[in-house]
């Protein structure tokens, strides 16, 4: 994963890994804002601005801006995040120039007409409501709002549709002049593309953006607690988090080898235990999700309601067969090579590895090499599992529970099983 980075004067970084066998080039801008990063009073705005963006420019009607990208067979999209936007295309190499002029006019000149305002409303409050009614989707929510009480972290990516319903033109600008910066920005392109002239591609256009950031970063702080909600629907959904570690933190690989070996793949324990040797559930994993200052190591299962009682006492004796019993020499060392493959298998991807590269620059301010990645995930130890394992799974648990549901384990018996 070579990179190249140049620093514009007024701090924007330009990021390039030259694949000069591929026809494409995968290009964008990162920002590094989300909704971690909004007050309570404006939660949502940064995905509704992600969709505003293309909706029309100072030159180009919103239909324009697609038409430019899809007449000549690119593909173009964005996302929203806790701590990251992003907007990026991918082209064929020959109309590089092209997508970065559509991504930079879009972020930089939108006018945000007010008859698109209005649509988009509608679009974005309609997206919620989906989201609402997807239960193995806003459980998701309703944990992260349970392990980070009353702080920017725990809040929805979306937004609440009544403040949505609020968000006018003058709302975006704001959110614009305080929270998009060169200083918090990468520009990223993977593919068939010369770093210098994907520098001059970008700095033409962006040589003048705003240097510095205007906003203060909310404390983030894990808490844990319960949540339920009864719902008449075939599955009960549950999560089971537990405090993990930041991205920066040393044990960041540690935590990762320990969810592939809990619940990471077909082969792993909880699969193997509540799937195969049980039948409980369809789907059932483990997962990290790391933050700036935070993170979360968290399970998740949908069962039918009358299989909860069953399933959660099994998800918690693994809990603590993983801390009290040594991890077997074979599943740990299957962990790593999982986590390792599934690494190199994403950057074969030039989108995956623009992503990867953008956000590392965001977090860390410098490309880590794979080199790099491999020797600390090989540096992982049998030691560092259990230890590991022991602290997260020692800290207060955050517990939620969606459906149909009779007879489920009470949060204080929750606890007291897990001690």
């Amino acid at each position: 994963m070579d990179s190249e980075i140049t620093t514009l004067a007024n701090g924007l970084r330009i990021i390039t890994s030259s694949r000069p066998q591929l026809e494409t080039v995968s290009l964008g801008l990162w920002v590094r804002t989300g909704s971690a990063y909004e007050k309570k009073e404006n939660n949502g705005i940064s995905h509704f601005l992600e969709h505003m963006s293309f909706k029309g420019t100072k030159t180009r009607t919103a239909l324009q801006i697609s038409e430019e990208i899809e007449n000549v067979g690119g593909q173009s999209n964005a996302y929203t995040s806790r701590e990251f936007t992003a907007y990026y295309t991918k082209m064929m190499k020959e109309d590089a120039e092209l997508a970065v002029d559509v991504l930079t006019d879009s972020i930089l000149n939108s006018m945000f007409p007010e008859e698109e305002l209005i649509k988009e409303r509608d679009v974005v409050i309609q997206e919620i409501k989906q989201t609402i009614d997807t239960p193995d989707d806003i459980i998701f929510d309703y944990f992260q709002e349970t392990a980070f009480p009353n702080q920017a972290l725990g809040r929805s990516i979306l937004g609440p549709k009544e403040i949505v319903a609020k968000f006018d033109r003058e709302s975006l600008l704001s959110y614009i002049s305080t929270n998009y910066a060169a200083e918090n920005m990468v520009a990223c392109a993977v593919g068939n593309i010369k770093h210098q002239d994907f520098v001059d591609m970008i700095e033409n256009r962006m040589k003048d953006f705003r240097p510095h950031t205007d906003f203060t970063t909310e404390n983030q702080e894990y808490k844990g607690g319960f949540f339920i909600e009864k719902r008449a629907i075939e599955q009960s959904h549950i999560v089971l988090g537990f405090k993990g570690y930041p991205y920066k933190d040393k044990r960041y690989y540690d935590m990762a080898v320990l969810s592939m070996i809990l619940g990471g793949g077909m082969s792993s324990r909880l699969f193997q235990e509540i799937r195969e040797k049980r039948g409980l559930v369809y789907s059932v994993y483990s997962y990290t999700a790391s933050h700036t200052q935070t993170g979360i190591f968290g399970i998740y299962a949908g069962t039918e309601a009358k299989d909860l009682p069953i399933l959660l006492p099994v998800v918690i004796d693994e809990i603590k067969k993983i801390c009290n019993d040594r991890v077997s020499d074979k599943e740990f060392m299957r962990a790593k090579m999982q986590l390792k493959a599934s690494i190199k298998m994403g950057l074969e991807s030039s989108s995956s590895t623009a992503e990867v590269l953008a956000r590392q620059n965001l977090i860390y301010n410098r490309s880590l090499t794979v080199e790099e990645v491999i020797n600390k995930i090989d540096a992982v130890s049998l030691d560092d599992i259990r230890d590991v394992a022991s602290e997260i799974f020692s800290s207060t648990p955050t517990y939620a529970l969606l459906g149909a549901l009779d007879k489920y384990m009470e949060y204080d018996e929750l606890k007291k099983a897990l001690k």
